[in-house]
């Protein structure tokens, strides 16, 4: 064997050799961008699920946010109706003309005069449009007096010093009376509730 042969075995020992490392190199590169790409997605899949729930809880958020608010304006709604009812009843129990009047604010007198001991003196206090009325009123009664005006819707607010009584029977404080018992009632009339 020549040298020239040596020479071309090794030559061709180094070429394969390198054309081993360059193949294992090569595989080796191919494994590792393929782990890395892998690593990517699952990064990307981590990353894109980690964004999903972000946006269900602000979305989860705002709808919670957005109920809250609704009922809020719908609890405002309502106490703007009942006020409003309120108001209107107010306005046409002060309306009130007449036997109608008459009638109840008698009702009104003779209530309060049993909270009184007979010759008791009493004072007794009205809206300034039924002044007259109550004064006739009075005049069935011994020792009641109109004693001045009392802002109401009518009715009458009575007191007496030997008794240390004060009774408020005026349409207003029937009216309260009236609409704390019927408030349910009235908001399921208004809201037709069941």
């Amino acid at each position: 064997m020549s040298l020239e042969t040596v020479v071309e075995d090794i030559r061709d020992q180094a070429r394969a050799r390198r054309d081993d490392i360059l193949d294992s190199a090569e595989a080796e590169a191919e494994e590792i961008v393929a782990e890395a790409e892998d690593e990517a997605e699952e990064i990307v899949a981590q990353a894109e699920a980690a964004v999903e729930s972000d946006i269900e809880q602000e979305r989860e958020q705002r709808l919670s946010s957005a109920k809250l608010e609704a009922k809020q304006e719908r609890l405002e709604a309502r106490r703007e109706a009942l006020s409003q009812t309120r108001s209107e009843i107010e306005d046409r129990v002060a309306a009130l003309e007449g036997e109608e009047r008459e009638e109840l604010t008698r009702e009104l007198v003779a209530a309060t005069a049993e909270e009184f001991d007979e010759g008791d003196d009493v004072r007794v206090y009205t809206r300034p449009d039924d002044t007259d009325l109550v004064a006739d009123i009075l005049d069935d009664y011994d020792g009641y007096e109109v004693a001045g005006e009392r802002d109401c819707l009518g009715g009458v607010v009575a007191e007496s010093d030997a008794s240390r009584v004060r009774v408020n029977n005026t349409f207003d404080s029937v009216l309260e009376d009236v609409w704390e018992d019927e408030l349910k009632d009235v908001s399921g009339i208004l809201f037709e509730e069941q």
